[in-house]
């Protein structure tokens, strides 16, 4: 059995009501390596509520599956930089083969540069592997948002981040913990995937979790190519 956490921002805790591209590779998984063949782990488990501004929702889209692990460490409004810090001690406590991490987004909106933030991909690959010397890490690059459109500093931040973010991939992979950078997802349009711009609706939760299904299967021949016809026609 492969063992998953998903390390994110407000784009992989989700919120009150949705689905949440957890459950949609969730289900990939599932389907692909069998229900005994995959576990999701981590220390969190809730969504986040827009009415009190807090991660305190277990309410999840009616249509979600009831067998579906809700174990994370996902945050509304954490980066890297909140990240960095804590994920030793949740692999030390729900211990994980394989990271799927999305992050960066916030961090270079509200907290640190590029320069910055690379950095803290650093720190965070040296905690994982000071609990985990095995873990296995797949990183998503940073999808700008409609912020991007109208400040052209921060979408400039966003291009170099990804630009260093595929120089700490390739810098920091090892045959012992292997380190994955997916590919953008599949023609995400955040005109069209998204519900305000920034955090997806359906079909934007089916092409993140394309993005790392896809990269898992070219890559490590783990699981195998998401299905495309959810991309087409994504439901709930």
């Amino acid at each position: 059995m492969l063992r998953f956490m998903f390390v994110g921002d407000s784009m992989t805790i989700g919120s009150a009501g949705e689905h949440t591209w957890r459950f949609r590779m969730w289900q990939h998984l599932r389907g692909t390596l069998g229900p005994e063949g995959v576990a999701v782990v981590g220390p969190r488990t809730a969504l986040h509520d827009k009415a009190t501004g807090e991660p305190v929702s277990h309410d999840h889209h009616p249509a979600t599956s009831p067998d579906f692990p809700r174990n994370h460490l996902a945050g509304w409004g954490e980066g890297w930089l909140h990240m960095a810090p804590q994920i030793a001690g949740a692999l030390t406590r729900d211990p994980a083969d394989v990271l799927l991490v999305s992050l960066g987004l916030i961090d270079l909106g509200f907290y640190t540069n590029a320069e910055q933030t690379a950095d803290n991909v650093r720190a965070f690959v040296t905690a994982a592997r000071s609990a985990n010397p095995h873990v296995r890490m797949v990183l998503l690059p940073v999808i700008a948002n409609i912020r991007a459109e109208s400040d052209a500093p921060f979408a400039a931040e966003v291009t170099r981040f990804n630009e260093l973010l595929a120089k700490a991939a390739a810098d920091l992979d090892t045959p012992r913990s292997p380190l994955l950078l997916t590919s953008r997802p599949p023609s995400y349009d955040i005109h069209v995937d998204t519900y305000d711009g920034t955090h997806p609706n359906a079909s934007g939760e089916h092409r993140l979790a394309a993005a790392f299904a896809d990269a898992l299967s070219q890559a490590w021949d783990i699981g195998g190519p998401y299905d495309r016809a959810s991309l087409l026609t994504p439901t709930g």
